[in-house]
């Protein structure tokens, strides 16, 4: 059984920074079909996170948006972009394995400047803005091949998991 990862998605260089699939499932309560993120490029606890989504032809939503002309919807690109932000603030707090969750509270100035077909691999990158308490402010560019695809600000909290 090969074990080779697609040349397009394996890090550029070995770095003890970058995560892969294992580490994000750790990090994140997401699973298919709405996990967004495959892998981790680099982090710099409390700054940025530079994420990566491969994005297939295979995802559900291309069946209906659009048949003839699929395109990633906007909002699953920002939802990318939070569950990026999510794993940059549950490393930067060393939550990992506890079961907190990170909750979306709102989004800024989203813009979407470019489609997102299949076959294309996203870039997400995230920083902090803002980090009070429990609540913290991102901002969140995805792009392809250096194209920025979406542009947004946006809020999440970290709280328990329910009960």
């Amino acid at each position: 059984m090969s074990t080779e990862i697609a040349p397009e998605i394996a890090p550029e260089t070995a770095s003890e920074t970058a995560f892969d699939i294992r580490r994000v499932l750790n990090a994140l309560p997401h699973r298919y079909p709405l996990l967004l993120v495959d892998r981790v490029r680099s982090i710099t606890l409390g700054e940025e996170i530079h994420a990566v989504k491969a994005v297939s032809f295979n995802e559900e939503y291309f069946q209906g948006h659009f048949p003839g002309r699929p395109i990633m919807p906007g909002v699953l690109q920002i939802e990318a972009l939070a569950q990026a932000a999510a794993i940059l603030g549950i490393e930067t707090l060393e939550l990992a394995g506890t079961g907190k969750l990170v909750y979306f509270m709102g989004v800024d100035g989203a813009k979407f400047r470019a489609p997102v077909e299949p076959g294309c691999l996203l870039d997400l990158n995230v920083s902090f803005l803002q980090k009070r308490s429990r609540v913290y402010k991102f901002k969140g560019i995805a792009s392809v091949e250096g194209k920025t695809t979406c542009e947004c600000e946006f809020t999440a909290m970290i709280a328990d998991p329910p009960e």
